[in-house]
């Protein structure tokens, strides 16, 4: 099948849930109909319905918007679904429990396809499953293109692409810096993290995805020198300030390297990367980066605990699909420096890139990431040299995505430091 037999440029699946909702409004917002064919997506109609009559009533461009109706538990309607459209761009977490047979819809449709998902388990199963096959069917797989992981990866790819123009040479070890922002976690987030730790819990694969830091690179290249994330308070060896662990780190230091793997090693076999939140100097930096470690230990130690899990989705967290309104998604912030430090003809040298915007960094910022995410596959607006395969932002979309991204108020700057 071919791109003009497809009705769609891009179809929102999960649209009725929170980031699909935000991701929706805010293509419709920033693309006309004679930009953008655009779908949505979900399994209930009546929603789907609702929500195009809300878009419609706030664009004076879209008169309509296409409807398309699936359930994950039903693989034919999903493959129609594929073949159908150029790009799929979900948001129907958690994806260990829905996003396996959309994923393979895709694969076999020869779809591209992107998604939030931070679920490392899942990534390897879609990595080990499916890699080869979208390789075949010319099916870009790009997860992680949100809050996880975009300005990680992005943001990595901008400090080495820089480096190696200016300096010949990639930088040998990067650090990746939460630097502040404001924002809130929904219902779907927090069942993502419950399937994580369940999964830990009970499938040793899963257990082993976590443990190993390589574990989405390629068969046969799942070892390095990395030792993996940091699980303590301790002083930054790029910026004079105590750090502690980042929640992100798994997920995204994994996706950094995974990139560096597919692309062919242009960091080097050696590269290491890490993802913290500085916390200060001094007395009070040691004490709040003791304190954002205890309280990241105990949450993990609770979400490790069956019952405690159970009463906690239960009980505390959020249900699926619940999330902030547009005012908070549209008013929180997020910035993120990526510090690479290389040695070249003349010496040390260090590059900064700096990441960020004006918005919630789930949801706000993360409608804008993924939905450029699909625009770029959608049109073929892509720096890189694959055709297929279970991809990265970095290796399956690249540059591109900072230069839109900065169009629509990204900050996505790169120098030397």
């Amino acid at each position: 099948m071919t791109d003009t037999d497809r009705t769609h440029d891009v179809v929102v699946w999960g649209a009725t849930g929170v980031a699909g909702r935000f991701t929706a409004e805010y293509l419709t917002e920033r693309y006309g109909p004679a930009d953008l064919s655009l779908a949505v997506g979900g399994r209930n109609r009546e929603k789907l319905d609702a929500l195009v009559d809300d878009l419609t009533g706030r664009s004076d461009a879209w008169d309509d918007v296409p409807v398309v109706v699936g359930d994950a538990t039903d693989p034919e309607s999903l493959r129609a679904i594929a073949r159908d459209t150029r790009v799929v761009c979900t948001t129907v977490g958690p994806y260990t429990a829905y996003g396996t047979p959309l994923v393979e819809a895709c694969v076999e449709a020869g779809t591209d396809y992107c998604d939030l998902t931070g679920e490392v388990n899942w990534v390897r199963e879609t990595v080990d499953r499916f890699h080869e096959a979208a390789v075949e069917s010319d099916a870009r797989i790009v997860h992680s293109c949100g809050f996880d992981s975009v300005p990680a990866d992005v943001g990595t790819l901008l400090v080495q692409s820089f480096a190696a123009e200016t300096y010949g040479e990639p930088c040998e070890a990067v650090r990746i810096y939460l630097d502040g922002g404001s924002g809130s976690v929904s219902g779907g987030t927090l069942a993502s993290f419950g399937e994580l730790f369940e999964a830990a819990a009970t499938d040793p694969l899963a257990r082993e995805a976590l443990r190993n830091p390589y574990s989405l690179a390629p068969r046969g290249e799942r070892s390095g020198v990395d030792p993996g994330e940091q699980r303590r308070p301790r002083r930054d060896p790029l910026r004079d300030e105590w750090t502690a662990p980042s929640p992100m780190a798994p997920v995204n230091e994994r996706v950094v390297r995974r990139s560096n793997a597919l692309l062919g090693y242009p960091w080097g076999r050696e590269f290491k990367c890490g993802e913290v939140v500085p916390t200060g100097s001094g007395p009070v930096g040691a004490a709040t980066a003791s304190a954002v470690a205890g309280g990241l230990g105990l949450f993990s130690a609770a979400m490790s605990v069956g019952p405690v899990r159970d009463a906690l989705r239960r009980y505390v967290f959020p249900d699926p699909g619940e999330g902030p309104t547009r005012e908070e998604a549209e008013a929180g912030s997020f910035l993120i420096r990526v510090l690479g430090r290389g040695t070249g003809a003349d010496g040390p040298f260090t590059v900064e890139a700096e990441f960020g915007t004006d918005r919630d960094p789930g949801y706000g910022a993360t409608a804008r990431m993924l939905g450029e995410s699909a625009v770029c596959l959608a049109r073929g607006d892509v720096d890189s040299p694959f055709d297929g395969g279970v991809l990265t932002p970095a290796s399956g979309i690249g540059l591109p995505l900072a230069e839109r991204l900065r169009d629509v108020g990204f900050t996505a700057a790169v120098g030397e430091s």
